[in-house]
């Protein structure tokens, strides 16, 4: 057992070129450390800073502002104010992420409020402007059609139904793209059951893109190469009717004619039944360039 002399030694020596303890305490030193007592900003001169930065094209700086009044202010008639700038001017900086989240809690906090719809549309528009090109992942662009069509659903009379329809053919064709893309390379591999799957897709879940009329004549190619003659010769008819000036009618019924036969539609497939009442809508779509 130490005695009080080894313990006061012990001390001296850990404390070797030092002249008190206090010299060790990072926090006894008042001078350097002074706590800073910052007052709080009233929310009013915080939004309308904020709104001066908007105006002057700092939408970082704007940002900042509308942030300070949901931490200084979160209950005051400000906040809400700011939260839906934050959401805009996030968006008007490309910080898409925080575009969703601002608007996602402005929707949650103010689900009634008449900017909600305006909130809504934010939050679609961020996620598709990270729409990628049709080789990559598409997880953005689903989010995006899902949340145009829950903009659509819940605010049928706003202001940007019509632009969010548009943008929902858009992502929908790319969303077709993506398919085509794989069915193109399936094709390329023979593996045909797999490549009838991507295009049977396209012509059922993507009919009003672009893309249905190559999935046709791709469809007409997949079957003959089965020996499947009778879903060949209905996709061929099937495109005939629908896209009778379409140069992929013309390849496909080179390709049937090369085999001997003609299209004829067989009215019990799902193809011809997957047209039934269709009526096309013509997007004049340029699909997304990769970023």
């Amino acid at each position: 057992m130490r005695s009080s002399t080894g313990l006061a030694l012990g001390v001296a020596l850990m404390l070797g070129g030092c002249d008190t303890l206090s010299n060790m305490n990072p926090f006894d030193k008042p001078e350097v450390y002074k706590p800073e007592v910052v007052a709080d900003v009233p929310a009013d001169r915080l939004y309308n800073e904020g709104l001066a930065r908007m105006q002057n094209g700092d939408s970082e700086g704007a940002t900042k502002k509308f942030g300070e009044i949901d931490k200084n202010a979160p209950f005051s008639p400000f906040a809400k104010k700011g939260l839906i700038l934050s959401a805009y001017t996030n968006y008007q900086a490309s910080k898409w992420d925080d575009a969703i989240t601002a608007s996602k809690r402005f929707i949650a906090q103010n689900p009634a409020s008449p900017d909600a719809a305006y909130a809504q549309y934010l939050m679609a528009m961020s996620y598709y402007n990270q729409i990628p090109d049709a080789t990559r992942d598409q997880e953005r662009t689903e989010k995006a059609i899902a949340a145009f069509d829950e903009l659509l659903q819940k605010y049928p009379k706003s202001e940007y139904v019509v632009d969010a329809k548009e943008k929902v053919l858009v992502a929908r064709d790319q969303l077709a793209g993506k398919e085509m893309n794989v069915g193109r390379f399936y094709l390329e591999k023979r593996n045909y059951t797999g490549a009838v799957n991507r295009f049977r897709d396209v012509i059922t879940k993507y009919q009003t893109t672009r893309h249905v009329e190559e999935a046709l004549m791709r469809l007409t190619e997949a079957y003959m190469a089965l020996g499947i003659t009778n879903e060949a010769q209905t996709a061929a008819a099937v495109l005939g009717h629908n896209f009778p000036d379409s140069p992929w009618y013309k390849d496909a019924y080179v390709l049937l004619e090369s085999g001997g036969l003609q299209p004829r539609e067989d009215r019990g497939s799902y193809i011809s039944q997957a047209f039934n009442g269709f009526s096309r809508v013509v997007t004049g779509i340029v699909g997304f360039g990769t970023r």
